[in-house]
């Protein structure tokens, strides 16, 4: 059974605009994600938009699609992805200093069979592989940290 919640946050020493026109533009999430290799919006960025994707994971690849659930500028970004129900949230919130930027991959409901049959089997069990996802998360607002601030 997945975590229900998985979660890591930043500050950041720049303006909320500078790091939601980092995070909204989702072609550039393989720069920031370490196994997301491709995010394309179909029809732009706006909710209800679906999105074609494809991840890695060392000589894995694998495609999924998902739909951008929320939407609201300069706060929040969320997707929900098709195939296993996940849902993945960009926040953010002013600070003193800039923002704040939370990732978290939300899953009450637990994934869909069909995801942890091959997470188990294929991708190590679920406790490993969400233990790398976090590893990511973190990475990922690492990168977004430097380019916001740079």
């Amino acid at each position: 059974m997945a975590a229900p919640v998985l979660q890591a946050q930043i500050d950041i020493n720049a303006p909320v605009s500078k790091v939601w026109a980092l995070v909204s533009d989702l072609s550039k999430m393989p720069q920031w994600s370490p196994q997301c290799r491709l995010m394309k919006p179909i029809g732009g960025l706006r909710q209800g938009a679906r999105t074609v994707n494809v991840n890695r994971r060392g000589l894995l690849f694998w495609p999924t699609t998902s739909r951008i659930t929320e939407l609201i500028p300069e706060q929040k970004l969320a997707f929900r992805v098709n195939e296993n129900h996940t849902v993945w949230s960009y926040e953010l919130e002013p600070t003193e200093s800039g923002t704040r930027l939370v990732e978290t991959r939300h899953a009450e409901n637990g994934t869909t069979a069909v995801s942890n049959f091959l997470v188990n089997s294929v991708m190590g069990g679920v406790p490993s592989f969400e233990d790398e996802l976090v590893e990511g998360m973190n990475a990922s607002l690492t990168r977004i940290k430097a380019a916001a601030e740079s």
